[in-house]
C-alpha cells in the first residue's frame, strides 16, 4: 500500500504514526512546505514574547522520519493532485498513491491594502514568520496589529512584552468576536486597555507608507498612524489552492464524511483544511484547533490503514489567559434570535466573573466563562456528548456548584 500525506503539521504526523502502527510495511511519503521538523504552532507566540526559545518548539525528535520509515519531502508545496492517475505533483516530481491524506492546514487571510508588501509587515502563522518579526524588532518602537482574534491578541501581547507601544485595529466591535460573546469581549477589551494596549474597534488599515520598510498606516477613518512593524492577524482560510475542486468536493474546507474521506474514494482530509459536522451547531464546519487536528489525524490514519472508525464531529473551544482574565468558551456562544435557543447569564462585574450558557431544547450547546473556569471542562464535555440535563438549568450558573456531582443521561439519537 502506498500512502501519501500532504502536510507536516500535527494532523499529518498523527496520521503517519497511526498508519505505521497498523501497517508496518506500507510505503509512506510525507510532503510538507516547511523544512523544519514537526513543531507546535500554537507555541510560536511564546517565542515572540521571549518566554521560550525556538528549540522548545519541536514535538518530534530528529529521527522521527527515519524511525517510522517515512520518505520526507520537505520545503516545497504541492502544485497538483491528479485524481485519475493517483499522483501528487511537487515541482518536477510526482508521487503515486493508493491512499492520500490532505492535511495542508490553513493559510493567513490576506488583506487588501496598498503597500502591504513593505518590509516589517508580516503574518504570524509559522515559526519563520516569528523569526522575521524578531529580526524587525531591533529598531522598532511602535507596533500595529491588524485583527482582534487569537492570533492578533497573541501578537499584541508578545510585542507588549518586548516593550513596544502596540495598537490593535479590530473591524468588529470587540476582541475575540469569533470566540466569545459581546459581554465577555468588552471585558477583554477593558483588560487589554488597562495593561497599555491601544484597542481601536470598527476600523481597519487601508494603506501603508514607507521607504522599503513600513513607517505609516492609513486608517479607514481617514487618520494616519506611525508604526515600525505590522502584524496581520485577520484569521485563516483552508489551504486549498492545489485541490481540484471539480473532482474533490469543497465548501469552505474539504468536505469529508465520518471516516475523514472526501468525495473521492481513497482520498482523505484532516485538520484545519477539513470540513465536517460541528457537534454543537449540528452543521458542517471548519474548527481549526489543535486538539481536533490530532483527533482527525488519528481517525484518518485508522481508516486509511483499513480500520473502519467514525469521527463523532468537532467542537469549537478555546481556553486562554488574558492578563488577569481566564477565558473558556466553546460551542455556540452567540446564538441567533431563535425560539429554539435559550440563554442564561451570571455577571458579577465587581469580581470580574461572567458565565453564559446556551441551550437548544434539552441540550447544552454553548458556554462562555470569564474567571472561575476550573470546572468548565465538564460543561464542554456535556456539550460534546449532547447529554440531556437532569438538573435545573439555573443551577449550572452557580459559581460554587460542584459540577462533578451532576448527572447526565445520553441523548436519544
Amino acid at each position: 500500500m502506498r500512502y501519501v500525506i500532504i502536510g507536516n503539521g500535527v494532523a499529518g504526523i498523527t496520521t503517519a504514526e497511526t498508519i505505521r502502527q497498523y501497517d508496518p510495511k506500507g510505503g509512506i511519503t510525507l510532503i510538507g512546505d516547511e523544512s523544519a521538523a514537526p513543531y507546535c504552532r500554537p507555541m510560536i507566540s511564546l517565542v515572540l514574547e521571549g518566554a521560550i526559545t525556538p528549540e522548545k518548539l519541536p514535538i518530534r525528535g530528529s529521527r522521527f522520519y527515519d524511525d517510522l520509515n517515512i520518505q520526507a519531502v520537505l520545503g516545497n508545496r504541492v502544485t497538483d493532485i491528479d485524481v485519475e492517475k493517483r499522483t501528487v505533483t511537487v515541482g518536477d516530481s510526482s508521487y503515486g498513491f493508493d491512499r492520500l491524506l490532505i492535511a495542508t492546514g490553513a493559510d493567513p487571510r490576506p488583506i487588501k491594502a496598498e503597500g502591504a508588501a513593505l518590509g516589517n509587515i508580516s503574518y504570524m502563522r509559522n515559526q519563520d514568520h516569528v523569526q522575521t518579526m524578531l529580526a524587525g524588532l531591533r529598531d522598532a518602537r511602535r507596533a500595529l496589529v491588524l485583527g482582534g482574534g487569537l492570533v492578533g491578541f497573541k501578537a499584541a501581547y508578545g510585542l507588549l512584552r518586548r516593550g513596544l507601544a502596540v495598537t490593535m485595529l479590530i473591524r468588529s466591535g470587540y476582541p475575540l468576536s469569533m470566540q466569545v460573546d459581546e459581554e465577555a469581549g468588552m471585558m477583554i477589551r477593558d483588560e487589554l486597555v488597562r495593561h497599555g494596549l491601544d484597542v481601536r474597534v470598527d476600523i481597519e488599515a487601508i494603506a501603508f507608507e514607507g521607504n522599503g520598510r513600513v513607517r505609516t498606516a492609513h486608517l479607514s477613518d481617514g487618520s494616519r498612524l506611525p508604526c515600525d512593524i505590522v502584524v496581520i492577524g485577520k484569521g485563516v482560510l483552508p489551504a486549498l489552492a492545489f485541490v481540484p475542486r471539480d473532482r474533490i468536493r469543497t465548501d469552505l474546507g474539504i468536505v469529508v464524511d465520518g471516516r475523514m474521506e472526501t468525495s473521492v474514494a481513497g482520498i482523505f482530509a484532516a485538520g484545519d483544511v477539513a470540513e465536517y459536522v460541528d457537534i454543537a451547531r449540528n452543521t458542517p464546519w471548519v474548527n481549526a484547533i489543535w486538539p481536533e487536528a490530532v483527533n482527525q489525524g488519528r481517525i484518518a490514519g485508522l481508516n486509511m490503514a483499513g480500520r473502519r472508525v467514525t469521527y463523532p464531529g468537532s467542537l469549537s473551544r478555546n481556553v486562554i489567559r488574558i492578563f488577569d482574565l481566564d477565558i473558556m468558551a466553546g460551542g455556540v456562544v452567540d446564538p441567533p434570535q431563535d425560539a429554539l435557543y435559550r440563554t442564561l447569564v451570571f455577571n458579577n462585574a465587581n469580581k470580574k466573573l461572567y458565565r453564559k450558557l446556551v441551550f437548544q431544547g434539552d441540550h447544552l450547546v454553548g458556554m462562555v466563562m470569564v474567571n472561575g473556569i476550573e470546572q468548565g471542562g465538564l460543561l464542554l464535555a456535556a456539550i460534546q456528548s449532547r447529554a440531556q440535563l437532569k438538573v435545573p438549568r439555573e443551577t449550572l450558573l452557580e459559581p460554587g456548584l460542584n459540577y462533578g456531582r451532576l448527572l447526565w443521561r445520553p441523548a436519544i439519537a
